[in-house]
């Protein structure tokens, strides 16, 4: 009896947890768009340095203040060599999303993402000569045929958003396989990546953002009919990145790593239906299809991750058996953190 009860409350916990991680995810993605498209805001480096200062904030009260999460102490050597170089990728690859979602609607940007597992085995094979399974290349052609489809049947195409959408997917990776060797030795979690990173973003980003945008952010308020109301929606957008962040951590410590692959192609799923009831951008039946297809091949290509870290070392897998796992199996783990801001 006590054992069922366990179990259900172990389901619930889940199914809780992926809830307000898509509810935030969701929202901090209808939210930038809004801000981009509705206010007329059209200042992508403004708004992820309001990200950024929030998320800076945010990480403090928590850490410092609260002491709801205990802090991954760095040594200060380290913080120069590691955590900056890394923190220089991670400022990319928010201000690519948010180019992105400037200039393409939420489906579309949702979808490239998809293509990220694809890039970081393409960016090991290549530059690293890392070594991967035929069915790990073999998982990631629906990820890739979708695309194409999406991209080629894409009614409201844009070349700079496409380019932001697919250079944030390098950057993730970049940014991913930097992790496992510049962050060697520290067990981050997403609470202490944007307390250490979330600073050094703000000061990489601050100068070019008032250099680039000062002056249209300017205009901006003094040619907006509420600009207070405005940015109340801004900064609130700021503090749910950082409420992102946190759900993040809590969905990672309370599902298996199957059940967050499948609840992570469902809320780009959800993400695409909300954005196209809000914004009613024009979908093609074949750029649906393609981000259908992209989404399976992503489940999928999760799947065959998942059964081959399953298998003991040594196991027969192709005629040319890999000499450890890490060899075996991409360095992405599904996105967990992607959705970091």
């Amino acid at each position: 009896m006590e054992d069922g009860r366990l179990l259900q409350w172990g389901v619930f916990r889940s199914l809780l947890a992926i809830l307000q991680w898509w509810g935030f995810n969701v929202t901090v993605i209808i939210i930038n768009k809004w801000i981009f498209q509705k206010l007329d805001f059209k200042f992508p480096l403004s708004v992820s340095c309001v990200h950024f200062i929030c998320s800076s904030i945010g990480a403090y009260l928590v850490i410092k203040v609260l002491k709801l999460k205990p802090l991954i102490v760095v040594d200060p050597e380290d913080i120069w060599k590691r955590i900056f170089p890394m923190s220089f990728v991670f400022c990319i690859n928010i201000v690519l999303g948010n180019v992105s979602l400037r200039y393409i609607p939420v489906s579309f940007m949702q979808t490239i993402k998809s293509f990220t597992p694809a890039t970081t085995v393409v960016l090991q094979w290549l530059v690293w000569r890392k070594y991967f399974d035929w069915r790990i290349w073999a998982s990631l052609i629906p990820i890739v045929g979708g695309i194409l489809l999406t991209s080629i049947t894409e009614l409201s195409f844009n070349m700079l958003g496409f380019c932001a959408a697919l250079f944030g997917c390098l950057a993730t990776s970049t940014k991913t396989i930097l992790a496992e060797s510049l962050l060697h030795g520290y067990k981050f979690d997403s609470i202490n990546t944007v307390y250490y990173m979330a600073p050094f973003a703000t000061m990489i980003l601050g100068v070019p953002a008032m250099l680039l945008e000062g002056n249209g952010v300017m205009d901006w308020f003094h040619t907006h009919p509420s600009p207070w109301a405005a940015l109340i929606i801004i900064f609130s957008s700021g503090v749910l990145a950082f409420c992102l962040n946190f759900s993040i951590f809590y969905v990672i410590h309370s599902t298996t790593a199957v059940t967050f692959n499948v609840a992570g192609n469902l809320k780009v799923a959800v993400a695409v239906l909300i954005s196209w009831q809000i914004f009613r951008n024009p979908i093609s039946g074949l750029n649906a299809v393609g981000c259908g297809i992209t989404l399976v091949g992503c489940t999928f290509y999760g799947y065959v991750r998942h059964m081959l870290s399953q298998q003991p070392p040594g196991t027969p897998r192709t005629p040319r058996t890999p000499r450890n796992k890490m060899e075996l199996l991409p360095l992405v783990n599904n996105d967990k953190l992607d959705d970091k801001v």
